[in-house]
């Protein structure tokens, strides 16, 4: 993904619109989609499935975008490169969950589907936005 657009690397489209909030942050875009499917997915599991697995889902989707945001309100370099890392290990975490639904047989069909894709959307933005980071700050 190295030399790809703004866009494709998690950050806001051009010059024309500059990162001023977290919230300019593709990645952390998708990642709220991605928590959005995750909680209405987590509903569909059997209900003594809903507390157990269905929290840990929560938990980790809302990490997400959470650590995205978190690290982006620290400043770029080394601060939010380890947020992005925390987020990326949250969303390996939350496929790891989701497949484990699959197996069993508690999700499928679309909502499995969703996940899974913006899991790997956002795969892809948060790779390009570590690699657009400085490996080292002085």
């Amino acid at each position: 993904m190295a030399g790809g657009t703004q866009a494709e690397q998690g950050r806001a489209d051009s010059g024309e619109n500059p990162i001023r909030t977290y919230r300019d942050l593709v990645a952390w875009q998708v990642g709220m989609e991605l928590a959005a499917a995750v909680l209405r997915a987590a509903d569909l599991l059997p209900t003594d499935q809903r507390f157990a697995l269905g929290m840990q889902m929560r938990r980790a989707a809302v990490s997400v975008p959470s650590n995205i945001a978190e690290g982006f309100g620290r400043g770029a370099g080394k601060e939010f490169r380890r947020f992005l890392v925390i987020a990326r290990g949250s969303f390996f975490e939350l496929q790891t969950q989701a497949e484990l639904a699959r197996r069993m047989g508690w999700l499928s069909g679309g909502s499995l589907r969703e996940v899974r894709e913006l899991s790997h959307r956002l795969d892809a933005l948060v790779a390009g936005l570590l690699k657009s980071l400085p490996r080292r700050t002085k």
